[in-house]
């Protein structure tokens, strides 16, 4: 069935199902003639907007007047979200299109740009735009793909238990990749462990190939049946076994500049080993297993080495994720779409490793949702500052003052293990423009990351 036909489905008020329909939306301004509006919540307030331009409206308010000459055209639900849930969940059933899934605590969003640069080298696909990751975002993405679409890309946001079960049932990927198992979320549930169950609620819904993060100590020995586990490591810390689908990658070194690794894996095709050098624009190890695991994405979709080796040369990743920003004298490193404790760790060290021309000043901000430990995580970051290349540590906001109180209570006791942390600057401030007046003040040639959750949003900080 087309999309008309699904939609017709469900209601018997009005042929519609030989109309072609360009658009669905819950953004009663994008729309056009024929195209279906979903009003979610407020979006009732628009309605007869939508009516007006011609296209067909769903909502579930049950005091909205519908003008009588539009009747035909308005379709009434009891709930507007669970409408937009079944549509979708009908329209991926007659979709001949791959569906890849992306969960994990961190680097979600930078592996659906991976996975989305790649195959878009050669194959027609969408992915999830923005934060449209959770209950009405998934479905909403999913309609948008059309049937000439090879692929979708459907990143799986969560807080708690039982929601990637719900997008599991609606998306029913044929590849899922699992990227980590991290902090995230320990607000709403409480341990790790949690995060690991409520993350591999998806696999009873995996069609055919689960990729994860072998690294990962909750990952690392997951177990699924009827489908192939494929797992992206570090040769460091594994030995290489033949004739599995593992991808192994090592001999990672990086500047400013970009990133150069190793790969190593059994190719199913040519049945031999497959060992080959890569180049890219992305930084940090971190985003090499990031990298390996789009990689092995794509190897599913069959694509040839040669493609995948050009490709991953210049990757654009979507704003605010290790974004470099160049202004006068000051390079700014906008990392601060997000953090957690492990994100926080690689972040730092990544910096830790470039821009050792220049003064190097690190802005932190509070990373949120991490529950009832959240100080004692905070002022833990003090084991990863203390190896870290820096010469300024600005720390801003409230849960930020239990790891400036660490750092100061070593300094004043001499305590400091490493000879990194002598003669070095660190400063808590209240407000972002103190910081900004700060970084405005140094003359010289600067690096600064900016790393904190969304929330705090620390870009305010870059000069424009």
């Amino acid at each position: 069935m087309n999309k008309a036909e699904v939609f017709q489905s469900f209601f018997n008020k009005v042929e519609i199902s030989d109309l072609e329909i360009n658009n669905i939306s819950i953004n009663s301004k994008e729309l056009g003639k024929n195209d279906i509006f979903v009003a979610i919540r407020g979006g009732n307030n628009f309605v007869n907007e939508a009516l007006e331009k011609g296209a067909f409206a769903v909502y579930d308010s049950e005091t909205l007047k519908i003008d009588e000459k539009y009747a035909d055209r308005a379709f009434f639900v009891n709930d507007s979200v669970e409408f937009l849930q079944n549509f979708a969940r009908e329209w991926r059933k007659n979709l001949d299109i791959k569906v890849i899934g992306i969960t994990g605590s961190n680097g979600k969003t930078t592996v659906k740009d991976m996975i989305y640069h790649l195959l878009s080298q050669k194959y027609k696909g969408k992915k999830t735009e923005g934060n449209y990751n959770n209950h009405i975002g998934l479905p909403f993405t999913l309609l948008r793909a059309e049937e000439d679409d090879q692929f979708i890309i459907l990143e799986m946001g969560m807080s708690g238990f039982g929601e990637i079960d719900l997008l599991g049932q609606i998306a029913l990927p044929d590849i899922n990749v699992i990227t980590n198992i991290g902090e995230s979320h320990l607000e709403f549930l409480k341990t790790k462990e949690n995060v690991f169950l409520a993350k591999t609620e998806i696999i009873p819904y995996i069609k055919n190939t689960l990729v994860i993060n072998g690294d990962d100590e909750y990952l690392k020995n997951v177990k699924a049946e009827n489908i192939e586990v494929v797992r992206a490591l570090s040769l460091e810390n594994n030995e290489f076994r033949e004739k599995t689908s593992d991808f192994y990658y090592g001999d990672v070194h990086f500047n400013e500049n970009g990133t150069d690794f190793f790969l190593k894996y059994f190719g199913k095709i040519c049945q031999s080993t497959v060992e080959r050098n890569y180049k890219t624009n992305v930084l940090g190890e971190h985003n090499v297993l990031n990298l390996v695991m789009a990689i092995a994405v794509a190897k599913q979709f069959g694509m040839e080495d040669k493609i995948i080796s050009e490709a991953v040369k210049n990757i654009g990743l979507t704003g605010m994720r290790f974004q470099i920003i160049e202004n006068g004298n000051t390079t700014y490193i906008n990392d601060a779409y997000n953090a957690s404790p492990m994100s926080m760790e690689k972040s730092l060290e990544t910096f830790s490793q470039i821009y050792n021309d220049r003064l190097k000043i690190m802005v932190l901000g509070d990373m949120l949702e991490l529950g009832e430990n959240e100080l004692e995580l905070h002022s833990s970051l003090f084991n990863t500052i203390k190896n870290t290349k820096f010469d300024k540590l600005y720390l801003f906001g409230e849960r930020m003052k239990s790891l400036f109180e660490k750092i100061k209570e070593n300094v004043d006791n001499g305590n400091l293990e490493n000879e990194n942390l002598k003669n070095r600057e660190f400063g808590y401030f209240d407000q972002k423009e103190e910081i900004k007046e700060k970084i405005r003040q140094i003359s010289q040639e600067k690096a600064v990351l900016l790393k904190a959750s969304r929330g705090m949003r620390l870009e305010e900080i870059i000069e424009k």
